[in-house]
């Protein structure tokens, strides 16, 4: 079964609509495929395609302003199926949602792109407005 490795052009609209003001936080999690064929013929792990994927997209989140927040290393799932965990787990802040559409939109970035769809066998992307921290669960 595939899974989920890009965003619709719906979704896209939508987020780049929604250019309010100030951070976005984005929360990734990705599963890697064990072997990567690229269409070229080349064989790699889908650690290596992620890995040049972000070693070629990492110039472009800088240039707009990006930075990760936070990152994880999976361990258990506590809540949710058994089954599933995470290879890569982290949190992508960019300055505003036009920061982020300004980094898909970049031809380095869509360059780069290619690994990451070549080494990702599922993924979340999940838009999150940053907060301030509180004491609590509920803020």
């Amino acid at each position: 079964m595939e899974g989920h490795t890009s965003f619709s052009r719906e979704v896209f609209a939508a987020f780049a609509a929604d250019d309010r003001p100030g951070p976005v936080h984005m929360l990734n999690l990705i599963r890697l495929r064990p072997q990567v064929a690229y269409v070229d013929g080349r064989i790699s792990t889908g650690l290596e395609a992620y890995d040049a994927y972000s070693r070629l997209s990492a110039p472009v989140l800088a240039e707009i302003g990006g930075r990760i927040v936070w990152r994880g290393d999976f361990e258990l799932s506590m809540v949710g199926p058994p089954e599933t965990s995470w290879d890569i787990a982290f949190i992508a802040e960019y300055p505003s949602p036009a920061a982020f559409v300004t980094m898909v939109r970049d031809p380095r970035y869509r360059a780069a792109m290619a690994h990451r769809q070549a080494g990702v066998a599922d993924s979340r992307l999940i838009r999150f407005a940053a907060l301030p921290p509180g004491t609590g669960f509920a803020g």
